[in-house]
């Protein structure tokens, strides 16, 4: 496969037309890299994503997989790369490091976010010689290196967060210290994600602000996932889901319609894209995206 010129994310928006991208977790084995990349090649060649990004572990545990995986993704399969980068247990000259062998690979995308606190610790704590919030790293990037930056944002604000007012202005830093854009945590009630948006554009927020979006496969899956982020299952979603979450097929059937339906509303509210985070699966995403297009 050849390796094309990557891409800016930012310029990416810029398009004016519906971006769809990936997320996927890096594996924690060599067996398990491959089978992610079969998963990635698969959906970029079914469905053709404009970018696929790639998570740290719990904690940035899996820092040098997710720079190995992401920087195949690119010049394996020909599709632009988004490397995510936390402030956990690096000094600014390690994350220096680490951005400059990335840039060295052409990749030349990197989400700059805070990261949770290692596991078996109560709260998160800046590492000596390192950054206490994603705004500080998103700054660092901007000054000392030639990457497009996105941030994350939550439209039920994050769970540390004091107030959602609170949380709002941090993502208006984030935006003044070099982010180019903005991602979601992932949410169900689309109505939640437009009246967000509405507050940040009122907040002088001009990025591009974009959905992200699970489909829901597993049901004690994703409630442990909306606990740990502060997200809400909407009762509705609930009602459709609890009578058939011992069956598997009816679970990932009611999801992909439940995103479909998020996704339409999504697009024809304005929103600049949609970002799918896959849990390392295909099927689900491959199902949307053919009914979106």
């Amino acid at each position: 496969m050849t390796s094309p010129a990557p891409s800016r994310i930012s310029d990416i928006y810029l398009r004016g037309e519906p971006v769809f991208s990936f997320e996927f977790f890096p594996p924690k084995t060599d067996k398990g890299a491959e089978n992610l990349m079969q998963t990635a090649a698969d959906l970029a060649q079914t469905v053709e994503p404009d970018f696929i990004s790639v998570t740290y572990g719990a904690g940035g545990s899996t820092r040098d997989r997710t720079h190995q995986i992401v920087t195949r993704i690119q010049s394996e399969l020909g599709v632009t790369g988004l490397a995510h980068l936390t402030c956990v247990g690096a000094t600014s000259d390690e994350i220096g490091a680490v951005v400059g062998r990335l840039e060295a690979a052409g990749v030349r995308n990197v989400l700059a976010l805070r990261g949770d606190a290692p596991e078996g610790t109560e709260s998160f704590e800046a590492t000596h010689g390192g950054f206490a919030h994603a705004s500080d790293l998103i700054a660092f990037l901007s000054e000392h290196h030639d990457v497009c930056i996105g941030g994350a944002c939550y439209p039920e604000a994050h769970p540390e967060a004091t107030s959602a007012d609170a949380d709002l202005a941090f993502a208006k830093i984030k935006q003044d210290a070099g982010a180019s854009f903005l991602t979601t945590q992932l949410f169900f009630d689309v109505g939640l994600y437009n009246a967000f948006v509405e507050r940040a554009r009122a907040s002088g927020i001009t990025i591009p602000i974009v959905p992200g979006i699970m489909p829901v496969t597993n049901v004690s899956q994703v409630e442990r996932f909306t606990r740990m982020c502060g997200a809400s299952i909407p009762e509705e979603l609930l009602d459709r889901l609890r009578p058939v979450q011992e069956d598997a097929g009816a679970v990932m059937a009611t999801g992909i319609e439940w995103a479909i339906t998020q996704c339409r509303d999504l697009l024809e509210a304005g929103a600049p894209g949609i970002h799918f985070y896959t849990l390392n699966k295909s099927h689900a995403t491959r199902s949307i995206l053919a009914a979106l297009r």
